[in-house]
């Protein structure tokens, strides 16, 4: 039980003072119990109040830092720009947080940042980059800004009641909960979040296709959204792969991954590659340092030099090439190995309501053209009441046309000034209102002109609230509404795509090329696990081959450097690797530890290697109880580039040899009774499953096992004939004579 320490009770010093029940205590508390309490207030505050945005496109600190700039009249274009010190200052008012995340907010928004499509800010001084992370924006006491022109559509109308104001966290002041934007600003500009459990991950398209297809849901709700948006539109270019499954996947869903690669172009008198648009996901800065690292590594060596030549005209990446590259062969590796090629994982992870949803395009779209509608609604709403009210007073005015005269008198003749308004009242048969409006008028303004140029604008107006109360009972003249103001967005703020496209058919001959270079090479292994990759020029100069004491070279092969390796252990597990995964070396080195090398299990010893190029032959495993197993090397062949696999032989009994024949061959058996057999392979049916069991190829006597197997040269042939066997299982023969059968092996 948690004890409970309270501290003495103080008496209020003044009247007015007082205590709060339970201030001043301590309470012990079980951490756990603390965080179970405390942390999903605080997970829902971050989801809600900070990292997701909501349908009018806009996380909190966004909407709160645009709205004070308006507040401030920085929409006016005949305002000069104001510090940006000033903005976050007042932004303060309504974000409780430090000006460095205030003023890191405004930085992104900013057309000199370049992260968005529609900047919202207008810039003047350094705000940095968004493709580099070295270049770093000036402080805030030093650059201008002011709102954009594209944020009349964000503002539009905000003081008709469109959305609701709540106070902020002082109650000093009242703040939008929304910004009634004209357009899909969602959409438009790219939104990235972190929150508690769940992220949000919102790529840009392009204004003018996202306009188009909201006009078109709103016409014919089966639209097919892929006719009107080609898909994201990213401020830095670049060029997106075109897959229609996977745009129609994100477009339905909201999740999925959009790949982009960078728009470059070769200077074929300098021999240089210039980069000029990278994808949205990356900066110079990592491709440069990926490059260089790739070519210290031996991976790329086409490449001599490569610089950031970024300036005032925009980004711009040189490659200097080695003489004979082939600069689109280059690219292509480049794509491959680098960020030049990067995918953006898209998560439409969207607040409605306080609620976060993910999202399609097509649902992100019917959500806002209903939170829309309610702004058009609220809207007209708030402009009929005035309307109403002006109407209201007018007619006042028409009742005083008819006799001036007996109003003035009334004024006049009454004594006490309190008794105007209820002699006018009673006087005209007005409401008090009205009455109070005609009281006010001032002594000029009492002629027959004045009053009949103004109520002259009654008719107007009686049409004018029939249009708006016609407008309210019809949902498809407020569609129409939005309608036009969304084709007045395309007229006035919409730009060329940015992002172009590339297809797969553009790139097929080249995507799938196999750079690793080629050529002959001795690979050795030895009995504890070393392995050795030497180049033949190498091996002729080297002398002895060096192993630790008590090890000796078990398997030796010509290969070359492209030739896949099969590793199989001790415990049925094979590793898949290739000869130019490891380095070249000398005979006079230790060379690769195997189970290092390849991450095999605790414990786990290296058994056998097959080398392949093309997984033809088989693989035939030998067991102590007297069984093989025969395994096509097809069947460890994989699509994918796994690199492990389980099961890759049987485990029922202990492995005594694994041997890979490319034809059927002849193999001596021998036992630990002494005894031999000589068969042929092709005797042994193969297996597809390869942790096959295999079947019996030899009776063993009382407790003997199988103690080897190995293949027999042709010249030894002779001499063993006499223990062949004619079918398979057999009894072997005493052989005790045939001496140590690795002589045998090759």
């Amino acid at each position: 039980m948690p004890r409970k320490k309270e501290t003495p009770k103080k008496q209020p010093v003044f009247k007015h003072e007082a205590y709060i029940e339970g201030s001043g205590s301590v309470v012990d508390e079980k951490i756990t119990d603390t965080l179970k309490k405390n942390y999903m207030p605080y997970a829902m505050s971050v989801i809600i109040s900070r990292a997701l945005p909501e349908i009018d496109g806009f996380k909190p600190s966004h909407r709160k830092l645009l709205y004070m700039m308006y507040k401030r009249g920085l929409l006016n274009p005949d305002k000069e720009r104001s510090k940006s010190a000033n903005v976050v200052g007042e932004t303060m008012k309504l974000n409780p947080h430090g000006d460095q995340a205030i003023y890191e907010t405004l930085v992104r928004m900013t057309r000199g940042n370049e992260a968005l499509l529609h900047p919202y800010i207008d810039s003047k001084g350094n705000f940095g980059k968004q493709y580099s992370s070295k270049m770093h924006f000036a402080a805030p006491r030093y650059t201008e800004v002011k709102l954009e022109k594209i944020c009349n559509e964000l503002f539009r109308d905000i003081d008709k009641e469109t959305i609701d104001f709540v106070p902020n966290y002082d109650n000093t002041m009242q703040e939008p909960t929304l910004l009634p934007a004209t357009f899909p600003t969602v959409l438009v500009n790219s939104n990235t979040g972190i929150a508690v459990s769940m992220a949000s991950n919102v790529c840009p398209f392009n204004l003018e296709e996202v306009c188009e297809t909201t006009i078109a849901l709103m016409k014919d709700p089966d639209h097919d959204i892929l006719s009107t948006l080609k898909g994201p539109d990213f401020p830095g270019g670049g060029l997106m792969l075109y897959d229609e499954a996977e745009l129609n996947k994100v477009y339905e869903t909201g999740r999925g991954s959009i790949k982009v690669r960078a728009k470059y172009s070769y200077d074929k008198s300098a021999n240089c590659i210039e980069v000029t648009e990278i994808p949205y996901t990356t900066t110079i800065e990592a491709i440069i340092e990926k490059i260089i690292d790739l070519v210290k590594q031996g991976k790329i060596r086409e490449v001599s030099y490569i610089r950031d030549e970024t300036d005032i005209d925009g980004l711009k990446i040189a490659i200097d090439l080695k003489r004979g590259t082939d600069p689109e062969k280059l690219m292509q590796k480049l794509y491959r190995l680098t960020p030049l090629q990067d995918s953006y994982p898209c998560n439409f992870n969207i607040l409605i309501a306080g609620t976060p949803k993910v999202m399609g395009v097509r649902e992100i779209l019917i959500e806002w053209t209903a939170f829309r509608e309610e702004c058009i609604q609220r809207r007209t709403y708030h402009d009929l009441q005035k309307k109403k009210e002006k109407l209201h007073l007018l007619e006042a005015l028409s009742k005083i046309l008819l006799d001036i005269d007996k109003a003035i008198k009334i004024i006049r003749e009454t004594e006490n000034e309190a008794d105007v308004v209820p002699n006018l009242m009673i006087g005209f048969g007005i409401d008090e209102i009205q009455a109070e409006y005609v009281a006010e008028i001032k002594l000029r303004n009492i002629n027959k002109q004045y009053i009949l140029r103004r109520i002259e604008e009654v008719d107007q107006l009686k049409k004018d609230i029939e249009e708006m109360e016609d407008i309210l009972r019809d949902k498809k003249k407020i569609r129409k509404i939005i309608v036009n103001e969304l084709r007045d967005v395309i007229k006035n703020y919409a730009q060329p795509r940015k992002t172009m496209f590339y297809y797969l058919s553009d790139v097929e001959d080249t995507e799938d090329i196999d750079d690793t270079p080629d050529y002959p090479v001795n690979i050795f292994v030895s009995d504890s696990g070393y392995f050795k990759k030497i180049t033949p020029q190498s091996l002729r100069m080297s002398g002895e081959q060096k192993l630790k004491e008590g090890d000796f070279i078990s398997q030796s092969f010509e290969a070359t450097n492209k030739t896949d390796l099969v590793f199989f252990s001790d415990k049925a597990q094979a590793y898949k690797s290739r000869a130019s995964a490891f380095d070249d070396t000398k005979a006079s080195v230790m060379g690769d530890y195997i189970p290092a090398k390849l991450s095999f299990d605790d414990g786990e010893m290296l058994k056998t290697l097959v080398p392949t190029t093309d997984y033809s032959g088989y693989i035939i495993f030998f067991f102590e109880n007297g069984k093989a197993a025969k395994v096509p090397m097809k069947s460890y062949e994989t699509k994918t580039n796994r690199k492990k696999l389980a099961k890759a032989y049987s485990e029922k009994s202990p492995l005594v040899a694994a041997i890979f024949t490319a034809e059927d061959s002849d193999i001596l058996l021998r036992t630990t009774s002494g005894h031999a057999l000589v068969f042929n392979t092709g005797m042994i049916l193969p297996k597809s499953t390869r942790d096959s069991q295999g079947v019996q190829v030899i009776n063993l006597r009382k407790k003997a096992l199988l103690s080897s197997a190995a293949i027999i040269s042709p010249e030894d042939l002779p001499e063993l004939e006499k223990y062949r066997s004619k079918s398979v299982p057999a009894a072997g023969k005493p052989a005790k004579e045939l001496g140590d059968s690795n002589q045998l092996t090759f």
